[in-house]
């Protein structure tokens, strides 16, 4: 099999390393490595099909959660969704490698989504990385059981449910707090116009995967690159992978 050769774009690629490693000089050996990586993964991303770079935890179950995002968005005609981690690695010890290619891919996909479901893990760096520039504008957040802390509007399906496993699984509440607490919450939904009922609820609870599980707790700064994304019409919430399925349809195309 003959060699390829670098890619027509090399010069432009290795400027993007370099931004990636911060002025970090590499051996030859090492672009070599990089641009190998680039001619094989690379192409994928510049074709007519729109790419769809899926990002999130791939410890299971949530690497579940991210096939399925990744399996609705292949149903679309002419798109190309794919998880870095059924990529090819770039074989160079000294150098942090994850780095070059979260960079390279973010850099030549169409659109970025990320999947949240707990406050810790690469995500962590990952959600630092998408909410500044220059990915911010192509990227969008999928986080479960998220709602904004402060005036909750409960607007939607995904805002009760998510208000209602918060309660659920406080451990300062006891069983008739929660009942209480649920009542009042579903008043206050049915009041914005989302009916649904206290039984309606703990069913959707009991019916998740892993149930058993506490809430999603995020961090104060989760929150707020959450809230970052929602102001800009970018943040989709979910609570059970049916909803899922369903945000994932407000995806751009």
């Amino acid at each position: 099999m003959t060699d390829p050769g670098p890619p027509e774009n090399a010069a432009e690629i290795m400027d993007r390393v370099d931004e990636a490693l911060q002025g970090l000089e590499l051996e030859p050996h090492e672009s070599s490595e990089v641009l190998e990586f680039a001619n094989h993964e690379l192409p994928h991303l510049q074709t007519p099909e729109t790419s769809y770079f899926v990002l999130g935890s791939y410890r299971d179950p949530f690497i579940r959660r991210l096939r399925v995002v990744q399996n609705e968005l292949d149903k679309r005609v002419g798109t190309y969704p794919f998880l870095m981690g059924d990529l090819r690695e770039i074989d160079i010890d000294r150098l942090p490698t994850f780095r070059i290619r979260f960079h390279l891919l973010a850099a030549y996909t169409d659109y970025i989504v990320a999947v949240y479901e707990q406050d810790a893990g690469g995500e962590v760096t990952e959600l630092g990385k998408i909410s500044s520039t220059p990915y911010f504008e192509k990227a969008t957040v999928l986080p479960r059981d998220y709602a904004w802390m402060t005036a909750r509007k409960l607007e939607s399906h995904a805002d009760v449910v998510a208000a209602a496993v918060n309660m659920y699984f406080n451990e300062e509440l006891d069983s008739e707090a929660v009942e209480t607490e649920l009542d009042a919450l579903v008043d206050r939904a049915r009041r914005n116009g989302v009916e649904i009922s206290v039984d309606e609820l703990v069913e959707q609870i009991d019916a998740r995967e892993d149930a058993d599980r506490d809430a999603v707790s995020y961090s104060w700064v989760h929150l707020n690159e959450f809230r970052l994304f929602e102001l800009h019409d970018r943040c989709f919430p979910w609570s059970i992978p049916e909803e899922l399925r369903d945000v994932t349809d407000e995806l751009p195309k």
